[in-house]
């Protein structure tokens, strides 16, 4: 049994009664705000010759006052030497302040990092819907509809992880012409035709056409399972065909017209760039368009008390996105509870060269396939390391890959690694996190990188971008394999170094553990 050292924890409450940052680089950032009177925020410099930490308040802040920035930066560093946290102040160029910490700062860090570390960020917890995937029945999930699903099953994690309420919902079409071609592509090979011109090819389709009955079900069943497999478990699932009976009464609160036959809405009142058809003319079949369909899933969702309401969607609906926005306030919602992300394409790469792995169709990949070649992990990381508004290239060779080269294994083994040192420590090891010697450089900078995740993880809940997260990640792991190679941390007969080690290694597997987490990916205890 490891056991940690007693240790107090920081005060919940400032003098003034309210809330004080959860953690100790917020909180040195509060406290040099207030004596700088102006906000302070804090930046590595990469050199840390040049301090631990840097700001340019004083460049900021001196046009208003008419101060020269250098003078302003002087008198500050006076000031800031005072705090427990600092060391010592540089001033440098024409009005940087560079910070030097204490190790007794970096122990108070240090001592911070548990399972619920850098979570909680939300000021004011929200019940959050994320639509995701929702790829209409007709075929095998996609790639394509993998990263729809990686990106909006993160963002959903990352909300959780900072105190949301979060529900994830899947939306499938399970009516109208796309529907009416799939049933039929069925049809045709079960009577030994070839499927309609426009209509669904593939393995899969001679797979479904062998069983009875409607294939739309049994299609169902195999996405449900493959994202399963994919580590996004829905609560619920959307029908469009449940939400049409709604249509006559929804419309009848809208401004409509018609013309040509057709049913429009006046969008344009409400800033649209032109109004839209909701129902077509009797000439094209009189059926409703997907912008009738959007106005009564929207207006599903949110009288269903979510306070936002966030679709992920393909960058081929650009010109969709103003449109959620526009149906809000058609129907008297705030549109800022609306949200839409818009997602680039896939490229899958093999020896540099653009390639497909299908067994069952030429011209897609489906995302089981995928699974299947590379990994879930794989698969899971590499569908949300690249911004949202990036397309990706992955190359399938690096699944293969048990090395740096492999940024899935090399930011696992650090998990794995650090398992493996407490596997080794004696019965009864002591953690300290506050050190009781002076720090080694190494040490040093892997408590400034953990101290950075709470920013880390906050800013990417709120800019929606998981993707810094599995940056962050291979920083951490940087800073970790670079420790782990240079020190020691179980002693042969215990030591001073020991104890300090051992909670540096148990905080980082903490935070490992919590990237991982939010992308999807399993933390090994073994590798």
């Amino acid at each position: 049994m490891i056991r940690p050292a007693p240790r107090q924890r920081a005060p919940g409450f400032g003098r003034t009664g309210k809330p004080v940052p959860a953690n100790a680089l917020a909180r040195l950032e509060a406290e040099l705000t207030s004596l700088a009177g102006s906000t302070v925020e804090l930046e590595r410099p990469k050199d840390a010759a040049r301090g631990d930490y840097a700001t340019s308040v004083a460049l900021k802040s001196a046009p208003a006052s008419g101060r020269n920035p250098r003078e302003l930066a002087e008198e500050l560093a006076a000031r800031v030497v005072s705090l427990a946290a600092i060391e010592r102040v540089e001033v440098a160029g024409p009005g940087f302040l560079n910070l030097y910490v204490s190790d007794a700062f970096l122990g108070e860090a240090l001592a911070e990092i548990d399972p619920s570390y850098g979570g909680g960020s939300a000021e004011r917890p929200e019940r959050i819907q994320v639509e995701m995937v929702s790829a209409n029945p007709t075929g095998p999930i996609t790639v394509a509809s993998g990263r729809n699903g990686a990106l909006g099953d993160s963002v959903a994690r990352l909300l959780e992880f900072a105190g949301h309420e979060v529900e994830r919902e899947y939306y499938y079409n399970d009516a109208g012409a796309q529907m009416d071609r799939f049933r039929a592509s069925v049809e045709a090979i079960r009577r030994g035709e070839e499927p309609p011109e426009d209509g669904y090819h593939g393995a899969y389709v001679v797979e479904l056409a062998r069983e009875e009955g409607d294939p739309v079900p049994r299609m169902l069943e195999q996405i449900e399972a493959t994202m399963e497999r994919f580590r996004i478990r829905f609560d619920s699932w959307a029908r469009q065909s449940g939400l049409e009976g709604e249509l006559d009464a929804i419309l009848a609160t809208l401004p409509t017209y018609e013309h040509d036959g057709a049913r429009f809405v006046r969008s344009t009142q409400f800033g649209d760039e032109k109004d839209r058809v909701l129902v077509r003319s009797a000439a094209k079949g009189g059926a409703p368009t997907y912008e009738a369909a959007d106005i009564a899933y929207l207006r599903d969702k949110l009288d269903r008390g979510y306070g936002r309401a966030i679709y992920v969607l393909g960058a081929d609906h650009h010109g969709v996105a103003g449109w959620f926005a526009v149906i809000a306030l058609m129907l008297g919602f705030d549109p800022a509870r609306v949200e839409v992300l818009l997602y680039q394409l896939v490229h899958l790469t093999r020896g540099g060269q653009v390639t497909k792995i299908s067994k069952r169709r030429g011209d897609v990949v489906f995302l089981d396939e995928l699974m299947d070649e590379a990994g879930v992990d794989f698969a899971r990381w590499f569908l949300v390391d690249r911004g949202h508004d990036q397309s990706i290239e992955i190359d399938v060779d690096l699944a293969a890959e048990r090395s740096r080269k492999n940024p899935v294994y090399y930011v696992q083994y650090v998990h794995a690694r650090a398992s493996g040192i407490f596997r080794e420590a004696p019965s009864g090891a002591i953690l300290e996190p506050r050190p009781t010697r002076a720090l080694e450089p190494e040490e040093r900078e892997l408590v400034k990188r953990l101290a950075e995740f709470p920013a880390v993880v906050a800013e990417a809940t709120e800019r929606r971008g998981p993707h810094a997260i599995p940056v962050y990640a291979i920083r951490l792991a940087d800073d970790f394999h670079r420790f782990y190679h240079r020190h020691l941390v179980l002693a042969s007969k215990g030591g001073e170094d020991q104890p300090f080690r051992l909670a540096l290694v148990a905080a980082t597997r903490v935070v490992i553990a919590r990237c991982l987490d939010l992308v999807g990916v399993e933390a090994p205890e073994r590798m």
